[in-house]
């Protein structure tokens, strides 16, 4: 063994073989579920909205977190099982690449994860409980011997629960039942930071997710596990990351495997104050530490055990050679860059001989159970509860009721610092955690789980306890067996009495609602917390409310009633019922503006004094001051405001009654207003001032009290009156009590109104009042030192922005939720149009004022969560007579009395005639009741002897199915109009057809849009047979047309919306011309780029090599195309592009009013790359369906294909015209290649087959006389000579490049990580630029346009 050692590789001489038995993970131990951290929203877990690409508000960490050199004050929950320290992108920028990402990243298991209608949950917060803290202390010090005294002062968790990875919607499939859960704890102590991956028993049911847009191409990426410190110096060089796992297997293992001795746990060292180049896994013993010569990331590896293929079987205790355990060396490079891929391997010659259960180590008394339970593991109370006596202090310690009898000693905890026994032989069960109570929150009280308040297990130091303070420590059934945690319930037994001093309360919350059932009831901006005695609603940062009703801050507010009033106005009787209301609301400064219409002339002449009718919502949404709160932030939209009035001297009383009702679907308050009573006569023409007043607000539990007077004038001319009155406010609206109350906040706020108007126009019949208001804390006289602007309602912020105060009159503006802008200017932003929103399928999306809504299509309703459509049966309702059928079809039904019956389905009376078959009976009784104007009855179509025939249609709908001998629908045989009808003979032999042109192109449309298409984008319709659908339509809109049997459309077909041709060769179609394609937005004189964005191609111009990016803009929109290849024309200055959505080849000129004009609108499928040739005229093009490579001229005339055979994906093409060579790629993963041949299709050969993987990108320089590429395989830009000799790399770092282009001395291309055009310079192969456009979507083709032709040279 000595002689076989390689020099720098260190071997275990003198580690003790109990150290050892960690890195053998031993899977009879596995982490239970049970054993996570505790979790869920009783815990104070914020839930994650759910989705498939959804990223948390941001988390502000009350101490900062070290991570690599770094500290950082703010975290981030993604679903896709990451955490960040700044926002995500969009997912496809980093979900479907390899690690490390761009920005950082602390990956537990970065996937695909998609929480969507329920399939699990994300759960995170910040945590400084004992429990919590303490628990983490001994994980740490277990994998980081040297870190003992490590303490951490705050935890974050983040735990992914029943989580489900993203999966293609397929009609009739059911979602996947497999389901992963697991969590991330960062810990820290100010200087060390730590993090703990936990992956329980069967916690990981799927290892990796396939990417949304793989291109044609079917494969699962393994999950990623690791860390990442993100990009430096921008794009220049990657930072230090830290990976995991590699392999389906390796993320197996996960839950198997460990690094710190129980399998399913995982520890890192990932940041602090003293250098750190790279995260260092857990060792025990310290290894990497112990053996500092063994490169960065490499003291231990982890790559043969979890590559090791592990089952349930074998998994066992083997005797360790220690003299024989060795360690691989690391990979210089990596370690040098800081780039740690680390698949923990052991390798070790062993003796397989099991040790039947027992470990005993050379030299050595200590025996261990089977389980062993390190010294440094929690004890816990397991047969009675044991009470603290308050004042001694004194009672059932926890070391007292540790376990089993240890030979009748008990030792206290001073004891077992310094000296280890041998941990008790009982199942690891038993001492695991149980979570069953939430930490002790300070509002709560508190429950002090360690008794003394001093050092818990492991000098571990927790903040200081409360010995005033009774704690009663829960009883635990016996060992092995623990209480499970329900998800959401607070368990109180009853032996579960909670002491506060000398108050001691019972309660059983067994029956109690939680969020797991009543979520609903929260605004859909609100998280759900689950509380000792109950759940409560909160709004989410950015909104404000009561948890069940959220506004977003900072946006303007509307609200809608209805007024009715018996009032007698001097001794005149005035009666009005349901007049409209209107308010207006300016959030950011407290305006309110009310209008009441069609109130009769004499009552609103009479109204005008009561200000306070449009004062409550000055109230409800006034402009909050430091520490105070608006009436909506505690009542929400569901309050009464009862108001008594009473004038002097006259001593009329009115009583006034609000009733809001809810926020309606445009989040409209709904409010009802009853006015009854006696209000003084004012004279027409007389106007109403009532000056600046000041009312004080006093708070109970759920009632707002306020008693003010008020002094108003009446004038008209020179004539100046002045009244007054005395006004009782009493505002009930409902508190959820589970929450305990802030204690900071006041019972009397003061409540400042300005600008005072009552207007009545009778013109208009429109009574309106305008207040400004201001609620904060009381004060007698008004500071006069000037505040900030925020809170006075001075700040220039737009009407729907939220404005931030800074240091003294400094402030910020942000555009509120569903606006967009600089804060100062705001617009609303259409989350239809963009599709941020969460209507889904059958459902329309209606764009708001800085929101939207979901109606459902006819014939749908929504479910419980309210935006989800799902479809109606009316069938289901019995509407049709008890002898009758009844026929159910998209957004209506039909009843069809049966056999021996007839009517109209509704009526069905019993048929005497005896000589007609029951297909014949129908038909007659059909055809009769046809006869009726607008009926549109099915006849039944029978054959000669009066049987039903097997296909039926319906002569009016054009809905075809097929019947049985009965008449009787065979359910899921029913068709569209317009579509083949169903066949409804015997089932013929299954045969493989090979698949047609339409749902070749249906496929490959599907590829490029990942999967699933958004609503907009264009899917060919098929029918069971393969043909193209006469009438085919644009995504989920209105706009259709007629196509022919090749797919190709019928001119003059195309549809407006709400009118749908009839695409039935008798029937003429509807005359509504085509709509005219848009005209193309000259570029300016000089060098620039053209690129394709979906249906847009862009403009760049270029500044010398330099990208003009505030010049770019969109040269051309093409709706409905996925516009991939491109290239230009010099001489014409036309641009050409391939459109794989249209299945289209176009041209365009650039000078001003230009239309597009299709050249090759047939024999295409998915045409790819294109290239020009300025000289000759022609265009070359690559298909990757149809594996072919074709040319035309440039009108797309003389066209013929060049290869059609040895190609399997080929997609970029190049053309040098001055040597008269052809180059393109073929990205076939089993043989990627590059090849060449002569423009007319001869002397083919292969020109690159090595050392490349997905050649995307292609092009030819022709000053340089260099062919290169980019591969997103290899992240390589590479170039050769046109015969291939002189290859080599120019830079060896990209992404996931597209397409290329070369121009001077750079070379320019689209990436598809990136989303946006990066530049590189040719020489020194470095990223010198990059164009992100503000449309986040990948870009495809590339090229430059010069003003004068190249001529290159040979």
């Amino acid at each position: 063994m000595e002689g076989d050692r390689v020099a720098g590789r260190p071997v275990l001489s003198s580690l003790p073989v109990l150290l050892l038995l960690p890195l053998l993970m031993l899977r009879a131990a596995a982490l239970h579920p049970d054993e996570l951290f505790p979790h869920g929203e009783s815990w104070g877990d914020q839930l994650l909205q759910e989705g498939d690409d959804e990223s948390s508000a941001v988390v502000k960490l009350a101490n900062p977190l070290h991570f690599y050199e770094a500290r950082f004050s703010n975290l981030y929950v993604g679903t896709n099982g990451i955490i960040s320290t700044q926002d995500f992108p969009r997912e496809t920028q980093y979900v479907d690449y390899d690690f490390p990402t761009d920005f950082p990243a602390i990956a537990p298991f970065l996937a695909d994860i998609d929480t969507s209608h329920g399939r699990g949950r994300v759960l995170y917060r910040e945590d400084t409980s004992p429990a919590v803290l303490g628990l983490a202390a001994r994980y740490v010090r277990a994998g980081f011997p040297r870190s003992a005294r490590f303490t951490p002062t705050h935890a974050f968790l983040a735990t992914w629960e029943q989580v489900g990875a993203y999966e293609e919607v397929k009609r009739g499939a059911l979602p996947s039942g497999e389901l992963n859960t697991f969590q991330a704890v960062l810990a820290s102590d100010g200087s060390d930071s730590y993090a703990l991956f936990l992956y329980p028993a069967n916690g990981l049911q799927f290892l990796g997710t396939r990417p949304k847009e793989s291109y044609n191409v079917q494969l699962q990426l393994p999950a990623r596990v690791g860390f990442c410190r993100g990009e430096a110096d921008d794009l220049k060089s990657e930072g230090p990351y830290f990976s995991l796992t590699s392999t389906e297997q390796s993320v197996k293992n996960l839950y198997q495997l460990s690094n710190l001795g129980i399998p399913g746990v995982w520890a890192f060292h990932i940041g602090s104050t003293s250098p750190l180049d790279n995260v260092r896994p857990a060792a025990v013993g310290d290894l990497s530490a112990a053996h500092s010569s063994v490169p960065l990331g490499r003291s231990f590896s982890h790559a043969t055990a979890l590559e090791s293929d592990y089952n349930e079987d074998n998994l066992d205790y083997y005797d360790v050679n220690e003299e024989e355990a060795e360690y691989l060396p690391g990979e210089p490079e990596e370690a040098l860059n800081g780039h740690s891929s680390i698949d923990v391997s052991f390798q070790s010659k062993v003796d397989t001989k099991p040790l039947e259960g027992r470990i005993s180590p050379p030299d050595s008394d200590l025996s261990s159970p089977l389980h062993p339970t390190p010294t440094y593991w929690p004890f816990y109370p397991e047969t009675e509860s044991s009470t603290l006596d308050p004042h001694t202090k004194e009672g059932t310690s926890l070391g007292e009721v540790g376990g089993p009898d240890l030979k009748g000693q008990v030792e206290p905890w001073d004891e077992r610092e310094t000296r280890s026994p041998a941990p008790p032989e009982v199942d690891r069960d038993s001492l695991a955690p149980s979570w069953e109570t939430p930490p002790p929150y300070p509002e709560n009280g508190s429950i002090q789980p360690y008794p003394d308040g001093g050092p818990v297990p492991s000098e571990m130091d927790v903040p200081p306890a409360h010995p005033e303070e009774e704690i009663v420590l829960r009883s635990y059934p016996a060992s092995g067996h623990t209480t499970p945690l329900s998800r959401g319930t607070y368990e109180v037994g009853l032996e579960d009495n909670i002491g506060s001093n000398t108050e001691v309360f019972t309660y059983n919350a067994a029956n109690k609602e939680t969020c797991e059932h009543n979520h609903r009831q929260c605004s859909r901006h609100a998280f759900c917390t689950d509380y000792a005695t109950g759940f409560c609603c909160h709004c989410q940062s950015k909104f404000y409310g009561n948890g069940k009703h959220c506004l977003p801050e900072g946006a303007p507010h509307r609200v809608n009633g209805k007024v009715s009033g018996h009032l007698h106005v001097g001794h005149t009787p005035v009666h009005f019922t349901d007049v409209d209301l209107h308010a207006y609301i300016v959030g950011n400064d407290g305006r309110a503006y009310t209008a009441i219409s069609h109130i009769p002339q004499p009552a609103a002449q009479a109204l005008l004094p009561l200000t306070p009718i449009g004062g409550l919502f000055g109230w409800l949404f006034a402009l909050e001051k430091p520490g105070s709160e608006n009436g909506f932030s505690l009542a929400g939209a569901a309050f009464t405001h009862d108001m008594e009035v009473t004038f002097y001297p006259g001593e009329e009383t009115v009583r006034i009654t609000q009733t809001a009702e809810g926020l309606d679907p445009e989040n409209y308050l709904s409010i009802k207003t009853n006015i009854q009573g006696q209000v003084p006569y004012v004279s027409a023409n007389f106007t109403a001032h009532i000056s600046p007043y000041k009312e004080l607000y006093h708070y109970s539990d759920s009632t707002v009290t306020s008693t003010s007077s008020r002094d108003y004038s009446l004038t008209f001319g020179a004539i100046n009156q002045t009244w007054s009155y005395r006004i009782h406010q009493n505002i009930t609206y409902q508190v959820c009590r589970h929450a305990p109350r802030h204690p900071s906040f006041p019972t009397t706020q003061q409540l400042n109104v300005d600008r005072v108007f009552a207007l009545y126009n009778d013109e208009e019949r429109v009574l309106r009042f305008a207040v400004t208001n201001q609620i904060g804390p009381v004060k007698e006289d008004s500071d006069p030192t000037p505040g900030n602007p925020c809170y006075d309602g001075s700040h220039m912020c737009d009407t729907t922005a939220r404005c931030h105060p800074g240091t003294g009159v400094d402030y910020t503006c942000e555009c509120a939720s569903g606006y967009q802008g600089d804060g100062r200017n705001c617009v609303d932003e259409n989350e239809c149009a963009t599709g941020f929103h969460r209507c889904g399928p059958n459902s329309v999306c209606i764009n708001l004022p800085g929101s939207y809504r979901c109606e459902c299509r006819s014939g749908y309703e929504f479910a419980d969560d309210r935006h989800t459509c799902i479809y109606v049966d009316e069938c289901s309702e019995n509407r049709c007579h008890p002898a009758a059928t009844c026929y159910n079809t998209p957004g209506s039904f039909s009843c069809r009395c049966q056999p021996g019956y007839y009517g109209d389905g509704f009526q069905c009376i019993p048929d005497s005639t005896s000589s007609l078959t029951p297909c014949e009976q129908q038909q007659r009784h059909a055809q009769a009741q046809y006869a009726y104007p607008g009926a549109r009855f099915h006849i039944p179509q029978c054959d000669e002897q009066g049987n039903f025939l097997p296909l039926q249609c319906h002569g009016s709908t054009g809905f075809c199915w097929c019947v049985d001998p009965d008449g009787h629908e065979v359910p899921g045989t029913q068709t569209p109009p317009g579509s083949t009808p169903p066949h409804c003979g015997p089932s013929p032999e299954p045969t493989q057809r090979p698949p047609t042109i339409c749902e070749r192109w249906r496929e490959n449309l599907l590829e490029h849009y990942g999967g699933t298409p958004r609503d907009d984008q264009y899917v060919p319709q098929c029918d069971d047979l393969g043909h193209f659908i006469p009438l085919q339509c644009h995504g989920k809109s209105d706009f259709c047309w007629c196509v022919d049997k090749d797919g190709r459309e019928v001119q003059g077909t195309r549809s407006q919306p709400g009118t749908t041709p009839a695409c039935i060769p008798t029937v003429a179609p509807p005359m509504v011309r085509p709509t005219p394609r848009p005209d193309v937005t000259p570029p300016s004189v000089g060098t620039f780029l053209l690129y394709t964005q979906g249906q847009q191609i862009g403009y760049l111009p270029l500044n010398g090599t330099r990208l003009q990016k505030d010049a770019a803009k969109t040269l051309l929109s093409l709706h409905g195309s996925i516009i991939v290849g491109i290239d230009y024309d010099c001489r014409e200055r036309m641009v050409y592009w391939t459109d794989v959505a249209g299945r289209t080849i176009s041209r365009a000129g650039l000078e001003l009013g230009a239309e597009p004009e299709t050249i090759v609108n047939s024999g295409l499928i998915s045409p790819e790359g294109l290239a020009i040739d300025h000289i000759r005229r022609t265009m070359y093009w690559t298909d990757s369906v149809l594996d072919k490579i074709e040319s035309a001229l440039l009108d797309g005339s003389e066209r013929k294909v060049l290869f059609y055979t040895d190609l399997v994906n080929p997609r970029a093409i190049a053309v040098d015209p001055i040597r008269g060579n052809l180059y393109w790629t073929d990205w076939n993963r089993e043989a990627p290649k590059i090849e060449t041949s002569s423009l007319d299709g001869e002397n083919r050969r292969i020109l690159i087959n090595t050392d490349i993987g997905l050649p995307n990108g292609l092009t030819f320089d022709p000053f340089s006389k260099l062919l290169c590429w980019a591969d997103a395989g290899t992240k390589k830009l590479e170039c050769t000579l046109p015969d291939g000799t002189g290859r080599r790399v120019i830079q060896n770092n990209l992404k996931y490049p597209f397409s290329i282009v070369s121009y001077a001395d750079h070379f320019y291309h689209t990436d598809w990580r990136r989303d946006g055009v990066v530049s590189v310079n040719k020489h020194s192969g470095q990223f010198t630029d990059e164009y992100l456009p503000e449309q986040r979507s990948h870009l495809y083709g590339i090229t430059a346009v010069y003003p004068y032709c190249p001529t290159g040279r040979k």
